[in-house]
């Protein structure tokens, strides 16, 4: 083990703290047309193949994360789905053989609202899963036709079923801000969405990310995403509706009822470790930053050459760990502890914030503190990243 990695964890008490396991399956039937995730179409997939690499992959992390308590697992994509169950079980064993399963584990996998993919729901859940996370997307079928997702309506709600009937914790996403959404469509679906009693939802703004078919279709003047404002007022009234039917958001995109937040997302925010493994997938091990080869083949020869998928593990210095903190904390409802944060990245706590701009944007009603805790509030989430350039004070490290 890297001995800076050990000094990490042993000092800042990390070791004490639970352990996320992502684990990612990089297939898709299709490519949607928003999607910018590490995702990829083949025509064949060797299982054998892939599960021999992903618990090699597996055991390279557990060598160098001994001795400690697994808090969640968490089967991204991809399309996860479409994973045999055998293997997810395969998975979750070795996990359990390499690290102790904390009483509680929350074991998510995101699944596909199709009649194939939810007919695996039963053997997923003796496999070991006992959250899962459906990509339902909208509730209109021309809306899903134009995100070219593969279901219907009807498909996505009787998956959502037979998910709360096998599961014990649910979630689905949805996007909203989508071209020309009024604030009273929005306000339809999401109600209907709530009405299904689900305990935890993802609700994403469409985002035009570069590389996708929908950048293309903007830049052609095809496609005219929600202007600014417009997406202002779609979040504010998110945030309304779900926190009346109480599921308030905890995060700025994750609304939940008090108990079901994703705990393996919460690691993420809270900056806790997680190992990170297959194709593309990152990972935080103490001080130091993880990624596996994103092109699934490239991936399967590192771990034919190397024993791991890895293509970055890369010292992260004190500066670095920092700023990641107090961006990924400040994301939260509940705000972040800058007592922790100091203790864990070693800079003072009177350099983390610029207490002037602070002072500014609680007079503002953006931000609220009390002793080291610092919060943003409802008001100041849909202004984030603005805060953030403000609040933080420290800088990255000069590279040499």
């Amino acid at each position: 083990m890297n001995s800076g990695t050990h000094l990490f964890s042993t000092a800042s008490g990390r070791g004490d703290e639970p352990l996320a396991l992502y684990i990612h399956w990089p297939f898709c039937v299709s490519k949607c047309p928003y999607c910018d995730f590490n995702s990829h179409v083949r025509d064949g997939v060797d299982i054998t193949q892939w599960k021999a690499a992903l618990l090699a992959d597996m055991a390279h992390e557990a060598a160098l994360l001994p001795g400690r308590t697994l808090g969640s697992i968490f089967f991204g994509g991809g399309t996860p789905s479409l994973m045999p169950p055998a293997l997810v079980q395969s998975l979750i064993d070795q996990a359990g053989r390499h690290w102790r399963f904390a009483d509680d584990i929350e074991i998510t996998l995101e699944a596909n609202p199709s009649s194939v993919e939810s007919a695996r729901f039963g053997d997923l859940a003796l496999a070991g899963v006992n959250r899962v996370s459906l990509g339902l997307q909208a509730l209109e079928d021309d809306v899903l036709a134009f995100l070219g997702r593969a279901h219907s309506v009807t498909e996505a709600l009787a998956a959502l079923d037979i998910a709360q009937n096998r599961f014990a914790r649910v979630s689905f996403d949805l996007i909203y801000a989508r071209p020309g959404q009024s604030l009273a469509d929005w306000e339809r679906e999401l109600t209907r969405a709530l009405g299904f009693g689900t305990g935890h939802l993802s609700l994403y703004q469409l985002t035009i990310e570069p590389g996708t078919r929908f950048e293309t279709l903007v830049r052609r003047g095809d496609l005219v995403p929600a202007d600014d404002d417009h997406c202002a007022d779609l979040f504010d009234l998110t945030r309304q509706i779900t926190a009346a039917a109480g599921l308030p958001a905890y995060e700025i995109s994750n609304h939940a009822r008090i108990g079901e937040q994703s705990r393996h997302n919460l690691t993420y925010w809270r900056y806790g470790d997680y190992a990170g493994i297959g194709p593309g997938a990152h990972g935080r091990r103490g001080n130091m930053a993880t990624e596996r080869h994103r092109k699934p083949e490239n991936y399967l020869s590192a771990i034919t050459r190397n024993g791991n998928g890895l293509s970055v593990e890369r010292p992260l210095d004190p500066e670095t760990q920092a700023i990641e903190a107090l961006l990924m904390g400040l994301r939260l409802a509940e705000g972040l502890d800058l007592e922790r944060v100091a203790a864990r990245s070693g800079i003072a706590q009177s350099a983390l914030i610029d207490d002037v701009a602070t002072d500014r944007l609680i007079g503002l009603g953006f931000v609220q503190r009390e002793g080291q805790q610092i919060t943003v509030t409802p008001q100041g989430m849909p202004l984030l990243d603005a805060i953030l350039a403000e609040v933080v004070a420290i800088e990255p490290a000069a590279v040499a």
